[in-house]
């Protein structure tokens, strides 16, 4: 993978065919920073962009740069220095610019990056100067929205580049979609780097390099992106196998507004990756339901995870559906058929019975469920599916009771709590959410065998921490998420699920983010 530091032109050619798929993005306001990021990561990122822009004095940082390199000669590096006024933060004139990244490459930069707006600005000798002592990045970024990417390749064409990256901005789905087709009808005669920018432009970091892009960018973590909506080195190979995505590879996603915090690609893409199944699982933040049919019309998608709140919106668009969709009057998974018509699941309803099965006989058994949303229709549906007998809570009564009538379950009123024994009492609220204290149960209320909170982050609420108290057996919400995702990946691979490893992926997962808050509030 490693690439000699040489500026011979057979070099440069030959790198969009020799490049690893993720150039990591290395900011920092000291080149101290930045090297001791690079030290860190360079043995799983050896193709690394210096973000020469982001330190004061960038001319005298390059001498500890250039010794850096000579140390790790397996690094590809990129220096790139971009002005202010086009989204950098170099504030030097374009001479001093031309000059950093001259220097740059002589410091070790076997490829540096210049944008478009300087280029054309400058004198084409200089840029031919350039060019030759190093590979060229000629760069474009629209801030604002993902257009006219034909027209803007034709303007950079005009200056001779080993690479045109154009970087647009998705301010919807379909923007991705934009722009993996312009990669795909472009990148057979060009060296393009394609992607979007922004939380909705995720799609296209992972799936632009499936489209024609000769890379994508990764940040190092979190809190060190260089650009919206980039997402760390470490997932891109982790999470979303970067490096095996190909032609083949099938698409999934999980569809809502907002998903940006949803754990669904941690352990549906754990799921294809133990089960090696050549496919990858993506957030897709849809802000309509139009957004989000012009972004299954746009890209082979093989299916989806539907979540808040398009639930029921979807349904309209389905070709068919099951019986637990039909009765429920929701649908969280969609299958999408060879001839292209739209199949819709509800997995939610294995969600509740599968971890309750384990536990209790759910035939005769009396269960409280509290809520009446579109969680609580698949617990109450499922429920008396398998015989139980069902009473429905609910802070709305006249919503309850609509769905205890639906369902030929029973309504009850928070003052008769104590006149039933419940085996087991589901919380199908989101309260407890979010690390808080808030209990849909006062503690005298809660009286039953088993006490099955939905809510999985965090994952001991103060509801399941009250029932442990009382010796009352516990079902957190991480098995829902997990059993309901179970059944989703065996719907659509056919293959049975690998539950146990999905489950500590989504523990795992849940804890990191635990820890991250918790040393944000410190």
């Amino acid at each position: 993978m490693a690439l000699a530091l040489s500026s011979s032109n057979l070099a440069t050619r030959l790198l969009p065919q020799r490049l690893p798929r993720v150039c990591l993005a290395i900011s920092g306001d000291t080149v101290e920073d930045q090297i001791a990021i690079a030290e860190l990561m360079a043995r799983d990122n050896p193709f690394l962009e210096f973000r020469l822009d982001y330190l004061k004095q960038p001319l005298a940082a390059l001498s500890k740069i250039h010794r850096f390199l000579e140390t790790h000669q397996y690094i590809t590096a990129v220096g790139t220095c971009r002005r202010a006024e086009n989204g950098g933060k170099f504030k030097g004139t374009l001479a001093a610019q031309l000059e950093v990244l001259t220097k740059a490459h002589a410091a070790g930069c076997l490829i540096v990056d210049l944008e478009l707006q300087s280029a054309a600005k400058a004198k084409p000798d200089a840029i031919a100067r350039l060019r030759g002592r190093a590979g060229l990045i000629l760069s474009f970024h629209d801030f604002r929205a993902t257009r006219n990417l034909d027209e803007t390749l034709e303007k950079m064409l005009k200056i001779p580049a080993d690479f045109y990256k154009i970087v647009g901005t998705a301010t919807t789905l379909a923007d991705n979609v934009a722009m993996m087709k312009f990669l795909q009808a472009q990148s057979g005669k060009y060296a393009l780097v394609g992607l979007c920018m922004g939380e909705q432009g995720v799609i296209s970091r992972v799936l632009g390099v499936r489209a024609g892009s000769v890379f994508t960018f990764g940040a190092v973590n979190e809190d060190l992106k260089t650009a919206p909506g980039q997402i760390s080195a470490r997932d891109l190979r982790n999470i979303y196998r970067i490096d095996q995505v190909d032609a083949a590879t099938r698409i999934y996603g999980v569809a809502g507004d907002p998903v940006e915090h949803s754990l669904s690609p941690i352990i549906m893409n754990a799921a294809l990756r133990r089960e090696n199944v050549n496919a990858v699982y993506l957030p897709l933040h849809a802000k309509t339901m139009k957004d989000l049919m012009q972004c299954v019309s746009g890209i082979p998608l093989h299916g989806m995870s539907i979540t808040m709140p398009y639930k029921q919106s979807i349904l309209t668009h389905l070709d068919n559906t099951d019986a637990h969709t039909t009765k429920v009057g929701a649908c969280n998974t969609v299958v999408r058929g060879q001839e292209g018509k739209l199949y819709g699941f509800n997995t939610d309803v294995a969600g509740v019975l599968r971890p309750l099965e384990q536990r209790i006989t759910i035939d005769k058994a009396k269960a409280l469920v509290l809520g009446a949303g579109g969680a609580a229709r698949a617990a109450v549906f499922g429920l008396k599916e398998r015989g139980a007998e069902v009473w429905v809570l609910n802070r709305t009564s006249a919503k309850g009771q609509k769905l205890a009538r639906q369902a030929k379950a029973h309504s009850i009123k928070r003052a008769d709590l104590r006149k039933v024994a419940f085996d087991v009492i589901i919380n199908a609220t989101p309260v407890g959410m979010g690390n808080t204290r808030d209990c849909p149960l006062k503690d005298q209320e809660i009286q039953a065998r088993v006490v099955f909170d939905m809510v999985y982050d965090p994952v001991e609420t103060h509801l399941l921490q009250v029932a442990r108290a009382k010796g009352i057996a516990v079902i957190p919400g991480i098995e829902m998420f997990v059993q309901q995702a179970a059944r989703q990946f065996e719907i659509w691979t056919g293959k049975p699920a690998p539950a146990a490893d999905m489950l500590h992926a989504v523990t795992i997962a849940l804890q990191e983010r635990a820890a991250a808050q918790k040393q944000q509030k410190a």
